[in-house]
């Protein structure tokens, strides 16, 4: 398993948990200076960008967006 999850830890009992499993080699810490994002991923939000600027029309605001998802 490869997955990668980026949390916030709320509860200092929570931190000493993720610690444990660290120990038990159940997890690793990753140092976000050596996440790197995949050059398709990179083009595929300037090319978004791009979309969005050359026809602001197609673009929903965040309201409708949520009414969207709650009729489904």
């Amino acid at each position: 398993m490869g997955d990668t999850y980026f949390i916030r830890i709320k509860k200092e009992y929570a931190a000493d948990i993720i610690e444990d499993l660290q120990k038990m080699d159940a997890v690793e810490f990753i140092n976000e200076e050596n996440i790197s994002i995949p050059q398709w991923q990179i083009d595929k939000v300037l090319e978004a960008k791009k979309k969005a600027k050359d026809n602001p029309s197609l673009l929903i605001d965040w309201e409708t967006v949520k009414q969207n998802i709650r009729r489904r």
